[in-house]
């Protein structure tokens, strides 16, 4: 599997080949909760780098979701539309938002790799 790369609002990025796939976190997932709705954008949408691109409803709150580099929505999981709890149950897996292909890998140089990530949710406490 390749490496997931992370920004400070804790979505996450996966490259494999020439596609991106995104999502949030575990630490973003246990902090929203159960949950129970995931609005995300249409195949062919473009989004800029930290662009809200959809939301996230849990029993808790509603929270945006950012795109952490820019790009072109290639795939959304559908599977979240009657399964949203999966965004809880493998946040970094079958959880995951939307694939960006094409996408500016440019961006990626700029997130935080999981050693650095850990630190900042550390250095958060």
């Amino acid at each position: 599997m390749s490496t997931l790369r992370f920004t400070q609002d804790h979505e996450w990025i996966r490259v494999e080949g020439d596609t991106a796939t995104v999502g949030i976190t575990e630490f973003a997932a246990k902090q929203l909760g159960d949950v129970v709705f995931v609005e995300l954008p249409e195949v062919g949408r473009t989004f800029e780098r930290s662009e809200a691109f959809g939301t996230v409803e849990s029993v808790k709150a509603v929270s945006e979701l950012y795109a952490p580099a820019a790009g072109t929505v290639a795939a959304v999981n559908e599977e979240l539309s009657s399964n949203p709890e999966l965004v809880n149950e493998d946040p970094t897996g079958e959880g995951w938002f939307i694939k960006l292909k094409p996408f500016d890998s440019s961006a990626l140089g700029e997130l935080m790799d999981q050693a650095a990530y850990d630190a900042f949710l550390k250095d958060a406490e």
